[in-house]
């Protein structure tokens, strides 16, 4: 015991000793203490920066002019999510299916349709090269495109790419070069929609970029079932995809409709839109239990629900035996609500 004691004696007197000799030594060292506080505070600052977190504002989502107008609260019996909705069966004009069908919105890439329709009835060649040029660069909403100013394509594959895959540059060169220019298309577009009866329809230019292209579903309805006897337009439209050479590389292009290749639709002619003032948009004209229907939707919400609206009217119209189908139309009784652009 007493070996013991004297061991831990020992030991515990070392133990002071070093920490005397080690506190003195940082002691009578200040400046080098400095330098390694400094060293590690510095260390320590440039780790905090690296892992420093960015906080960026969320931009706020911009509303359509339909949630503007309160055309959202109407409730229908399919519980679509397209605040506008019209159906009509082509060959007997009666009416399946109306919501909202007389509100006038923006339409966004549906104008496209209207351009097709021009440039195949002018019969202009659709083998002459047209050049892609500044003109053609989006400024109203500053979207991109594959088409590069410079860019040389055929009439005929900018006309396949605006219906199809809802081109801008593409459908705004096909205006551009129209005989006259620019501002007698766009005559040409709205003496157009005036002849067919589309009271409520007004273009400023044909790509649909601009919030102040609207129409009503009504007059839409109107413009697919008139479109539907143009051949190139049922074709063009209704392509599930295309390819085009441009210099040296060769680009896939894919229709903006994914019904287009589903086995159960049977479409014949279709287009597509979307802007944030218009919401998505979608007209068709299909084949639904042996009947030929017009479908039109504006302003859903969310980008697969005109989809799921479409597939919810198909649905309901084959359950409905076709004695029965003139019961409807379903929908909310809101039907002359006017929604113009400032």
């Amino acid at each position: 015991m007493k070996r013991f004691f004297l061991r831990f004696g020992f030991f515990a007197m070392f133990v002071s000793i070093a920490f005397a000799s080690a506190h003195a030594g940082v002691a009578t060292h200040p400046s080098a203490n400095a330098k390694s506080h400094n060293k590690k505070v510095t260390a320590k600052a440039k780790v905090v920066k690296k892992h420093a977190t960015v906080r960026v504002a969320a931009v706020p989502k911009v509303p359509s002019f339909g949630q503007l107008a309160g055309l959202h609260g109407a409730h229908d019996a399919l519980d679509l999510k397209s605040s506008v909705a019209f159906v009509v069966d082509q060959d007997t004009q009666e009416v399946l299916f109306r919501k909202n069908e007389l509100a006038v919105l923006p339409i966004a890439s549906i104008t496209k349709l209207m351009t097709g329709l021009l440039i195949s009835e002018a019969k202009l060649p659709m083998d002459e090269l047209i050049t892609i040029s500044q003109d053609d660069v989006d400024t109203e909403k500053g979207s991109s495109s594959r088409l590069r100013v410079g860019t040389e394509l055929s009439r005929g594959e900018l006309l396949h790419l605006a219906l199809m895959a809802s081109e801008n540059r593409a459908a705004n060169a096909l205006g551009r070069t129209y005989p006259g220019g620019l501002p007698v298309f766009v005559g040409m577009m709205n003496a157009r929609a005036k002849a067919l009866g589309m009271m409520d329809t007004s273009y400023v230019e044909p790509t649909g970029l601009s919030s102040k292209n609207q129409s009503s579903a009504k007059d839409l309805a109107t413009l697919v079932n008139f479109a539907y006897g143009d051949p190139t337009l049922r074709e063009l439209s209704t392509s599930t995809g295309h390819q085009v050479a441009v210099g040296k590389r060769t680009l896939q292009y894919n229709n903006t409709n994914r019904l287009v290749k589903n086995p159960a639709w049977e479409i014949g002619l279709q287009k597509t839109g979307y802007i944030s003032e218009a919401g998505q948009c979608l007209v068709m004209q299909a084949k639904v239990a042996g009947r030929k229907l017009i479908m039109v939707f504006l302003d859903s919400t969310g980008k697969l629900t005109r989809i799921a609206d479409a597939e919810r009217v198909r649905r309901w119209v084959e359950s409905i035996p076709a004695p029965l189908i003139k019961a409807v139309p379903l929908a909310s009784t809101v039907t002359d609500q006017r929604v113009l652009a400032n």
